[in-house]
């Protein structure tokens, strides 16, 4: 048996332990044993597997996430998404509700408002669908524009939803005539 561990150059980095018919390499505290036989410091991102990087405090590698809107997730190393709408911790301007994302949220006018810089500021102001003919109210009936919406109401003499109006009938009540015996 040849003791490979005596060879110069060494064939491992730290340490060797001779085998019958081989070798066998180990590493000191830290370091952890690459496919090639070297050792690399085992407090290296690259080793921890992070999916966003990671951060070595203490003497210990903690993966970590890039957003505040971010958590690490079970297994340590991949980041899964905060919920803040769901969390109840983000309060939206008037006119606007919370929309999650990966790693944040927005806030997004309500269904009927559409956002305009007024004043200089951002916000969401109401669409007048009566105006743009953004409606499905009657041939019949008067557009009412309500935040966000709008209302149909049927003209005078008209009767129905608004959206179908129907014409009142004029009933004509005729005067008794003669009697016949």
């Amino acid at each position: 048996d040849l003791n490979e561990c005596g060879l110069k150059p060494r064939p491992c980095k730290h340490r060797c332990m001779n085998t019958y018919g081989s070798y066998k390499c180990y590493c000191l505290n830290g370091y952890m044993l690459m496919p090639d036989g070297t050792c690399s410091n085992a407090l290296s991102c690259l080793m921890a597997n992070c999916q966003y990087g990671c951060d070595v405090v203490k003497g210990e590698v903690r993966c970590r996430c890039p957003s505040p809107g971010l958590q690490l997730g079970p297994d340590g190393r991949t980041c899964v998404d905060i919920d803040e709408c769901a969390t109840r911790r983000v309060l939206c301007p008037r006119f606007r509700h919370c929309v999650n994302t990966f790693g944040s949220y927005i806030c997004r006018c309500h269904k009927g408002f559409d956002l305009m810089y007024i004043g200089g500021k951002y916000q969401c102001h109401d669409i007048d669908e009566c105006s743009l003919g953004h409606h499905q109210c009657g041939s019949f009936s008067h557009c009412y524009n309500t935040p966000g919406s709008y209302k149909c109401k049927c003209k005078e003499g008209y009767r129905g939803n608004g959206t179908n109006c129907i014409v009142i009938p004029v009933v004509t009540i005729e005067p008794p005539g003669p009697y016949h015996i």
